[in-house]
């Protein structure tokens, strides 16, 4: 049986959740996470390499690629080199890379990102803002998946599934397979020869569709911008399982565990009572929850970074996540950290390109079923063994239910829409 956390002071329970996620994901990482910053802004630690918690160093290290690569042993492109081949070398760095970037830069945009979010949510967010509403119950973790797998299709220029909301969880419990290879690579990115089998099979699964919506997507969905830019359909194919690796877990748990804050802090009061604080909702969720906490780097050229001097060959892991709550717990007051800015997204040249996406979708699914009233969660449960912390379900229900009034929708609610 599974007992509650309790604890009277608001903040202090919302961080014993955070924890319980952070642990049951992985108890290696969990420890990681909480000992390292213990032992200074760099250190190396045997069988991982230098571990960095400091945010300013985190940003230098990823700012650097004169001196860090992601395509060496440690980083993320050597990792899936493995599986889909040395074209990935060309289009993770260097001029391919950086020429993908700025061609399919407008497809990510905030004022392209809103109005995408909102049509491709709505099938599956408005009705669970009605069924709030009407006093019933909803598991976020779930709905989460459900919206992502939804928004992943779109962006691959997938035809609707003919299975409706199932295949899109399907989708979404597709790419979580294929990021589960990846558990372990914290010590090595080389792969075991079964694990790359796996991977292939699996992404054989996953883009099995890409070649018929790869000749066919409009230019305005990321398969169609990959044909224009004369990526090889199996280049393209590549990209999109990636895409899913890099995208699904990270999103639907932040829109999870925000939501999960905003209930444990009591702060989701006054984000109904203000709607301008939403900003400050989802920079605070993302800062707290670093769905990606931790990235990793090998190094290329010899170089200092802060009292440590890195040699070439070495391996770097940037732990975003003790890096981005250095600040302090979930708080809609804390002002903005120049020191971490957006470092939940990464830095430099491979900042995530989603970025603008993934706040649209955190916006809109808070915005959404706050606007059926304050939620109370009335059960829970961590995801185990999973390579993103997060929930494996959070219900939820409403005290409060708002109505619908002729003027709001889980697509522009009073009072928390988007400003």
């Amino acid at each position: 049986m599974r007992l509650p956390i309790i604890d009277r002071d608001p903040a202090r329970l919302a961080a014993r959740h955070e924890a319980a996620v952070l642990w049951a994901s992985r108890p290696a990482l969990f420890a990681l996470l909480r000992a390292a910053p213990l032992a200074g802004p760099v250190r190396r630690v045997p069988r991982l390499g230098w571990v960095v918690t400091d945010p300013v160093l985190a940003r230098a290290v990823l700012n650097d690629p004169g001196h860090f690569t992601l395509l060496g042993e440690g980083g993320v492109g050597h990792l899936w080199a493995q599986v889909l081949g040395d074209y990935v070398h060309r289009i993770f760095d260097g001029p391919g890379h950086a020429d993908l970037r700025r061609r399919a830069r407008d497809l990510f945009t905030d004022a392209t990102a809103r109005p995408l979010v909102a049509r491709v949510f709505a099938p599956a967010l408005e009705p669970a803002v009605d069924r709030l509403r009407a006093g019933g119950e909803v598991d976020v973790a779930d709905l989460s998946r459900l919206l992502v797998g939804r928004m992943t299709a779109e962006l691959l220029g997938l035809d609707p599934p003919d299975g409706g909301d199932r295949a899109f969880r399907e989708l979404f419990a597709t790419g979580e397979r294929l990021a589960r290879l990846a558990l372990g690579s914290a010590a090595s990115t080389a792969l075991p020869p079964d694990v790359v089998a796996e991977a292939k099979a699996i992404i054989g699964e996953l883009t099995r569709n890409v070649p018929r919506a790869f000749a066919q997507a409009p230019a305005g969905t990321l398969l169609g911008r990959c044909r224009e830019l004369g990526l090889s359909e199996q280049e393209a194919s590549g990209l999109s399982a990636l895409l899913l690796v890099a995208g699904t877990e990270t999103a639907a748990t932040a829109m999870t565990r925000t939501l999960a804050l905003l209930h444990d802090t009591g702060q989701q009061h006054r984000l109904v009572a203000d709607p301008e604080l939403l900003p400050a909702a989802v920079r605070e969720g993302l800062r707290v929850t670093t769905p990606a906490p931790v990235i990793g780097r090998g190094v290329s050229r010899d170089v200092a970074v802060g009292p440590a001097r890195m040699r070439a060959g070495e391996r770097v892991l940037v732990l975003t996540y003790a890096a981005n709550n250095r600040a302090g717990g979930f708080d809609l007051d804390r002002p903005y950290a120049p020191e971490s800015r957006q470092l939940w997204f990464g830095a430099g040249r491979h900042l995530c390109l989603g970025a603008a996406l993934a706040r649209a979708e955190l916006a809109h699914l808070v915005t959404g079923l706050l606007a059926a009233g304050p939620v109370r969660i009335v059960g829970r449960s961590a995801a185990r063994g999973v390579l993103i912390p997060s929930y494996a379900s959070l219900r939820v229900v409403t005290s409060s239910p708002r109505p619908r009034s002729s003027s709001a929708s889980a697509g522009s609610p009073a009072p928390c829409g988007p400003r």
